[in-house]
């Protein structure tokens, strides 16, 4: 769902965030694509497609859209793929077009698609909060728009179980349709909670137009956030008087659950993930990472300044997910026959074994040298990162 290319993220001037002019870059005619009614075969020759919808997929070149824009086009439940992204990815398979989602050229590129999967949103750490914004909210908007505008019929978008809000006050599992009570105070949910009031006045807007919200929990499988960041610590950070619960979603389940809301197997908004939950404690015995707690002030006071002073990416506000639970229950998907290939226990230890090596403290990844310093400095230092953080500003402010 983010952008992880670097070129595609400097590419787009946080002062600017005008899109390209209409019919810039390359498009399936330019490159040579077959049309959505003909489908390649491995031998060269070609068939026609099977009956189905024809699905387009932002941010198709990179994560989440990329894997799915492969799935897609190798289900027989599909008649065609049409891929859009800044460049141009993988699938051969699939209908490319070369352009920036905020491009209100993007309308015609949808003429003749049933169903929109809108992927295409930044969610990374590292990205100027104002450039993400202005992509991620007017990217939706313009989607929304130009699906409305091409007929297309349904429009499904992907925002995260983070927008129910981490509470301590949450029932385990929320369900699908729990109250949105997430605030704009952790990295991208403002953005996602903007997102999912777009969602809700569409069908007004647009009649006919119907929109499905897919939430997944904490998503694993090659993506980096804060929450992925907290298992790259030296000590996990229990803040005293919390009572934490751990819910995953590999990458895997989240594509398929997608698929099953573009062939309308299942109807409303979704939470995805693995059944269940993990307790901390079952998580630190998992991982054989053991703990440091802290009292609230301590640690989130800690956060709140070293983001303030720009020494990590993370906001305060992301602490509370680590705090509080926020386990969705999955019924919708389950009642339509749809399980999970992957346990909470399962996607955890994937997710150690990508982040195997890295060291982050506070939600700022350390290169070797940093690392080094914060492993001997001991455990609160390691943790919060504070001391080593402050030591390297000071060093670089005397050279200026």
């Amino acid at each position: 769902m983010s952008s992880p290319d670097p070129q595609v993220r400097a590419a787009r001037n946080p002062e600017d965030p005008t899109p390209p002019e209409a019919g810039t870059g390359l498009d399936a005619e330019s490159t040579g694509e077959a049309p959505p009614s003909v489908v390649p075969l491995r031998d060269g020759s070609s068939s026609a497609a099977p009956r189905g919808p024809v699905v387009a997929v932002t941010g198709a070149a990179t994560g989440v859209g990329a894997q799915l824009t492969e799935r897609l086009a190798a289900s027989e439940e599909i008649k065609q793929v049409v891929a859009i992204d800044e460049r141009r990815g993988e699938c051969a398979r699939a209908q490319w077009h070369i352009l920036d989602v905020r491009d209100p050229a993007i309308a015609e590129k949808l003429r003749g698609v049933d169903v929109v999967v809108h992927l295409a949103l930044d969610l990374d750490l590292e990205t100027d909060a104002a450039a993400r914004t202005a992509y991620n909210v007017r990217g939706t908007q313009t989607v929304l728009t130009a699906a409305a505008a091409a007929g297309v019929h349904r429009v499904v978008l992907c925002t995260s179980a983070m927008v129910y809000g981490a509470l301590a006050d949450n029932e385990l599992p929320l369900s699908e349709d729990a109250e949105l009570r997430a605030t704009a105070e952790a990295t991208g949910v403002g953005d996602l909670l903007e997102i999912e009031r777009l969602a809700r006045r569409a069908p007004r807007a647009h009649p006919g137009l119907n929109v499905t919200v897919v939430r997944p929990a904490i998503l694993v499988g090659g993506t980096d956030t804060a929450l992925t960041r907290y298992f790259e610590s030296p000590r996990l950070l229990v803040v005293a008087g919390s009572r934490p619960a751990w819910q995953f979603c590999h990458i895997d389940d989240l594509c398929s659950a997608l698929e099953y809301a573009v062939v309308e197997k299942v109807e409303g908004d979704l939470a995805v993930g693995c059944d269940g939950w993990l307790e901390q404690e079952e998580v630190e015995e998992l991982s054989g990472i053991r703990r440091m707690e802290l009292p609230s002030t301590v640690a989130l006071g800690a956060a709140a300044r070293l983001h303030r002073i720009g020494l990590t990416p993370s906001p305060a506000g992301d602490l509370a997910y680590t705090m509080y639970p926020w386990v969705v229950s999955v019924s919708r998907l389950h009642d339509a026959g749809w399980r999970p290939q992957w346990t909470n226990e399962e996607v955890l230890a994937e997710l150690l074994e990508e982040v195997a090596g890295r060291r982050t403290v506070a939600g700022r990844r350390l290169g070797r040298k940093d690392a080094t310093a914060a492993g001997a400095a001991g455990a609160t230092v390691a943790l919060l990162g504070t001391a080593a953080l402050v030591r390297r500003a000071r060093k670089a402010r005397r050279r200026l």
